[in-house]
């Protein structure tokens, strides 16, 4: 039986918005973090991140670095007890400079193939999972992949929540993870 899902954005989600991040000294997790993904664990949820991150493409972090990124982040949570399954990203960008990563791909959010990857790699239900993100690039990826969607104003998702693209709802609008978290709950 296929299990339901969290995908959940990485930078204004499940931390901080710092850019490019490139250090590990600029990655700042929100005070719920860890709470709002051991809920889910616990609520039998996968958690699984999904990120772009062009700054690949662009020749402004490297590809190892994203990778000790999501190594440092997966530590810290299990040192509070919370677990992320998994952890997709998308390095490509169409005007990037670092080859082969200069080209259009299914897999940069607002494209659902994060989500759909994780979907086979995985054994998820998208129909009973959630996409939680900052960026109206998220909701669009969740809607595309048949998950309900949650629109966080932590990170740039004030800035976003004033300019709607046509057609493209949420299902929620949530101020933080852990206020994403709760309604999931209640909608499961």
């Amino acid at each position: 039986m296929s299990r339901r899902a969290v995908f959940l954005d990485r930078d204004g989600t499940l931390i901080e918005e710092a850019g490019y991040l490139d250090r590990l000294d600029r990655l700042v997790f929100y005070p719920y973090t860890v709470d709002a993904v051991r809920v889910l664990n616990r609520a039998g949820f996968a958690v699984v991140v999904v990120t772009n991150q062009a700054g690949i493409a662009r020749g402004i972090v490297e590809e190892a670095f994203v990778g000790e990124a999501h190594r440092h982040i997966a530590e810290r949570l299990a040192a509070g007890g919370a677990t992320i399954d998994a952890f997709y990203y998308c390095p490509h960008y169409r005007t990037g400079t670092v080859e082969p990563y200069v080209r259009a791909c299914d897999c940069r959010k607002p494209e659902p193939g994060l989500l759909r990857r994780a979907r086979v790699d995985l054994d998820l239900d998208l129909r009973g999972s959630f996409m939680v993100g900052d960026r109206w690039h998220d909701v669009a990826a969740g809607r595309a992949a048949g998950t309900r969607t949650v629109l966080l104003r932590s990170g740039l998702g004030r800035r976003e929540e004033q300019a709607p693209p046509p057609g493209l709802a949420p299902d929620a609008v949530a101020d933080t993870l852990i206020d994403a978290a709760a309604w999931i709950l209640q909608h499961a």
